[in-house]
């Protein structure tokens, strides 16, 4: 009687090829195969290990160079001009003799006063705006948040200018006055003066503070201002234990930071035309454009920067601290 094969039988010689054919595709694709070079024991499975990359700080080498050429070696020339004297000697004497100058403890003091006042300054403004457009409906509240965006990549001196427009000599508000009374000249006279600077630079600066506050103000539960307001409590004391804890990083990093810049800002001083203020960047100008004294400059900058990078790691830390 004949033998009939299985129905299995049939189609195992067909799928054991099949099985074997795309086996053999793996090492064909991966370079195997005759020729290639595999050992004995590779099989079709094996992996090769990858090829030995480059180092890693290899490829930090270009930006270190770059950022090293075109701020660090210039830096280190400012500092290495700080320490000599005018016989070409390395000594501490600049120092001395620019810490002894009335000009420079002037300067400090200025610098240090106008960046804390215009801080208070921007905190206070800052925090009451930001409420008021987070808080308080009103037309066009959307598109002032949007400006306030726009606003901080405005130059500082364009705000200066737009203030003397206003308030300067012979602006507007003097202009009205000198025509309604007939006067020579307006009472607005307070721009070339240290408070005319401190009104700019809260002008300019309070966005910075009130960008983060409406931030969190965004991210604040609305369920416990309901919740407040249900249990009778009034808005000062809403805003008080509800609202100015949750504002408490926001107003943190924003300060720090406004602080920082403030002790920095150059433009609204100069574009003030206030004579009588001089902070540590005007003393810079001042004696490496005017008096051509590179040296000092040299070391009032150094001084700037060293206050400057002590506050920015202050700012740093508050707002890891705060986690803003």
């Amino acid at each position: 009687m004949p033998s009939t094969a299985h129905p299995a039988s049939a189609t195992a010689e067909p799928r054991s090829a099949s099985v074997l054919t795309r086996g053999a595709l793996v090492p064909l694709a991966r370079g195997g195969g005759e020729g290639s070079g595999r050992g004995p024991r590779e099989t079709a499975g094996t992996v090769r290990a990858p090829a030995r990359s480059v180092p890693r700080f290899v490829w930090a080498l270009p930006p270190v160079a770059a950022l090293g050429l075109i701020f660090l070696y210039p830096l280190a020339l400012v500092v290495q001009q700080s320490f000599t004297t005018a016989a070409g000697e390395t000594s501490l004497q600049p120092y001395g003799t620019v810490f002894a100058s009335e000009a420079f403890r002037e300067a400090l003091g200025t610098t240090v006063w106008l960046a804390v006042g215009s801080t208070v300054g921007c905190l206070l403004l800052g925090f009451v705006l930001a409420l008021i457009i987070a808080f308080v409906p009103f037309p066009g509240g959307r598109a002032v948040t949007k400006f306030i965006d726009v606003f901080l990549s405005f130059p500082s001196f364009l705000i200066t200018l737009a203030l003397l427009f206003i308030y300067g000599t012979v602006g507007i508000a003097n202009g009205l006055w000198t025509d309604a009374t007939g006067a020579a000249s307006g009472p607005f006279q307070f721009l070339t003066t240290p408070w005319g600077v401190l009104l700019a630079e809260i002008t300019y600066f309070t966005p910075f503070v009130m960008r983060p506050l409406l931030a969190a103000f965004s991210q604040l539960d609305t369920a416990q201002l309901e919740a407040a307001s249900s249990l009778g409590a009034r808005p000062a004391r809403i805003v008080r234990q509800v609202i100015l804890p949750e504002a408490l990083p926001a107003l943190a990093a924003g300060g720090s930071l406004v602080l920082v810049l403030c002790l920095n800002e150059f433009g609204i001083v100069l574009f003030t035309g206030a004579k009588g203020v001089t902070t540590l960047p005007m003393l810079v100008y001042s004696k490496a454009m005017l008096e051509s004294d590179y040296t000092a400059a040299c070391v009032v900058a150094v001084v700037n920067i060293a206050i400057s990078v002590g506050l920015y790691g202050l700012y740093r830390m508050v707002s890891r601290r705060v986690g803003a």
